[in-house]
């Protein structure tokens, strides 16, 4: 083996033994104690966690613990304050809330930005329309938020969206390797073909505007699949009433009852 050769496999092999420690290390983190202000954020700001009963209010709030002890949330240009961290975590817990031992094994930060950015993260001059993104490349393993798209999507009780939430929907998708819409964690293989028609039916209708989704919705099956779930996390009982296939098929994904 030639001295080239040899330095890429000693690279390849510490950047193994990194990852390696560095989950061991999240899996170990000291959990620590929720605040009880963070416990009044939730109360004043998360509509879902408010639908809970004390059992499931203590069981989410473990969940937000947990998470906000092993992520690291880090601000860019901005201050991350308490209800941004509370916020997160809750955006993080809301679409696995069913599922009690899942956790994100491939996301180690949130980086927060004070508001819209572009696809090269720069945070000034134009064509700054991204709201949250989940990093890939350089950036694999990072989500990049929006701070006033944050708050926005839990201040706002009325609308469909909620960034964040659509953002950690990305993440679940991405799992299996791939962020196409299909998330096959979620999803029988039984029903993947019927959700796959279900999908491009309703993109056909937001794109004929006779749908009341989102139109970015339109743009990728992993897009609507976001989409349709902030939709379904926001606002169940519109969602369950304009499209109840769609309510229907995301209830057995996210393993919902209705709420």
């Amino acid at each position: 083996m030639d001295v080239a050769a040899l330095t890429l496999l000693i690279i390849a092999i510490l950047a193994l033994a990194f990852l390696i420690v560095l989950r061991s290390s999240k899996k170990e983190a000291k959990i620590k104690p929720l605040p009880a202000s963070y416990k009044q954020i939730l109360l004043d700001n998360v509509l879902f966690y408010q639908r809970l009963d004390d059992e499931g209010k203590k069981n989410f709030e473990n969940r937000v613990e947990r998470f906000l002890s092993t992520i690291i949330i880090t601000g860019a240009g901005t201050t991350v304050e308490d209800i941004d961290r509370v916020l997160i975590g809750a955006s993080a817990i809301i679409p696995i809330y069913a599922f009690p031992h899942w956790e994100y094994s491939n996301l180690d930060e949130v980086i927060l930005y004070p508001e819209t950015f572009n696809e090269q993260f720069e945070i000034q001059g134009n064509n700054r329309s991204v709201l949250g993104m989940v990093g890939d490349g350089p950036m694999q393993r990072t989500m990049i938020l929006s701070q006033a798209a944050l708050r926005e999507g839990f201040s706002n009780k009325t609308d469909k969206n909620n960034t964040a939430i659509h953002e950690f929907v990305h993440l679940l998708d991405k799992t299996d390797g791939a962020t196409d819409g299909i998330p096959e964690i979620l999803l029988q293989h039984k029903y993947v073909l019927p959700w796959v028609e279900m999908m491009h039916k309703n993109i056909d209708s937001i794109l004929k505007n006779k749908s009341d989704i989102n139109p970015y919705g339109a743009t990728n099956q992993a897009e609507f699949f976001a989409v349709v779930s902030e939709y379904f996390f926001e606002r169940p009982h519109l969602l369950e009433s304009k499209h109840p296939d769609l309510y229907a098929m995301l209830s057995m994904m996210f393993a919902k009852k209705n709420i």
